[in-house]
């Protein structure tokens, strides 16, 4: 079934006129590559989530691959005797390659299987006289105990990074997710919150780190800093200060019709949230009536990125027939994002530590999926999945 014959889709344009008049806007301007509207949304979006800095970048992938740069070329990197990366066996892949890439080893850890996180008790038995930080991953809207995580991090003096890019208008305590690490990641691709076709954004209190973001983003050279910087002071000489490379950077600039249309999602977030954190109050109403699948469990405020599902009981084992049953009436559904990520074969090319037990990472990849969640009301989504789960549980 293709995607435009979904009834239930697993994901939906939030855009409307302001967005093409945005990117009309550029067009007649004629000035593409990053510049003054990315600039405005930057800024926009970092007092928008709470932090001191933003640094958008062409994609959440490339957020976190700046992100963990940042660590590597900064003052939190030096201790090189610290190198491994305390990370959630459930995750995308673009979560893990960054920590490799950047001469880290992975420490994978099982999920709670409620809230669908790594829970701050598997954490903390991870953590060693090796450890360099924790990559804590917000997994479909729900934010993880991140108060607490934030503590962890500061008593054994180990940097927090946030993967948030499921995660965009989360809080816990009034405060947003994304903003509780020293790096906080987010996602604008089609299928997330908000929508710049491609894109991804890095916030952080912290200059030194975003200086160095900046640097990584657009070839390692020092052009976008100030003549006074944590990465390396301009030399004073204007044409060699343009094409002076400092640090092993990338092109991952995002484009002006990004950044516009990026400053008219903004407008529409809250919204948008409201939207979401409505629909999971159906959604949860009508799981009641199926206690073998087990839904994820809220921590804080989340944003509901989507829906999961995870048979249990009697019900384990049929996660094939679910699919199918799903299909037949329309619904599209995804794993629960890659599942557990260590079964998959690109693991002999990742730098990691030995791999525990990890069962209810084991279980999401099993016998889980999700259902797409929207900004609009779902009357008729939820009929039919209701219809569906019905079909479903009687026929095993």
């Amino acid at each position: 079934m293709k995607m435009t014959e979904y009834k239930y889709p697993l994901a939906t344009t939030t855009w409307d006129d302001a967005e093409i008049n945005a990117m009309q806007e550029v067009i007649a301007d004629r000035s593409f590559t990053m510049g003054t509207k990315v600039q405005r949304y930057e800024s926009e979006f970092a007092e928008k989530f709470g932090s001191d800095h933003a640094v958008m970048s062409n994609s959440g992938s490339s957020a976190n691959l700046l992100a963990l740069g940042a660590i590597r070329y900064s003052s939190l990197g030096e201790d090189t005797s610290k190198y491994e990366v305390i990370v959630p066996a459930v995750s995308w892949s673009t979560t893990y390659y960054p920590v490799t890439q950047m001469g880290y080893t992975l420490k994978f850890v099982d999920i709670d299987l409620h809230t669908l996180n790594a829970s701050v008790a598997n954490i903390e038995a991870a953590i060693s006289n090796k450890t360099a930080g924790i990559l804590a991953v917000n997994l479909l809207g729900n934010p993880s105990q991140l108060d607490r995580l934030r503590q962890l991090a500061d008593h054994h003096q180990i940097f927090l990074i946030e993967d948030n890019c499921e995660s965009l208008g989360a809080m816990l305590n009034g405060k947003m997710s994304g903003t509780f690490g020293d790096i906080g990641t987010f996602s604008s691709f089609f299928s997330h919150h908000i929508s710049t076709m491609e894109g991804g954004m890095a916030v952080t209190n912290n200059l030194e780190l975003s200086q160095v973001m900046t640097s990584l983003r657009a070839h390692g050279w020092t052009r976008e800093l100030p003549d006074k910087n944590h990465v390396l002071d301009k030399s004073g000489k204007q044409f060699d200060d343009l094409f002076r490379f400092v640090l092993p950077g990338y092109n991952l600039r995002p484009l002006e019709l990004e950044g516009a249309v990026g400053s008219e999602q903004l407008k529409k977030v809250s919204q948008i949230i409201l939207g979401r954190r409505a629909n999971y109050l159906k959604f949860a109403k009508i799981m009641e009536e199926f206690p073998l699948i087990m839904t994820q469990s809220e921590t804080g405020e989340s944003s509901w990125f989507g829906f999961s599902l995870v048979l249990r009981g009697r019900l384990e084992g049929n996660r094939s027939k679910l699919l199918q049953v799903l299909s037949t009436h329309g619904i599209a559904c995804r794993p629960i994002v890659a599942g557990n990520f260590t079964r998959n074969p690109v693991l002999k090319h990742l730098t990691h530590a030995p791999i525990p037990a990890l069962p209810n990472a084991d279980a999401v990849h099993e016998n889980g999926l999700f259902v797409g969640n929207h900004h609009y009301e779902m009357n008729e989504e939820f009929t039919l999945l209701e219809k569906a789960l019905k079909a479903f549980s009687i026929g095993i």
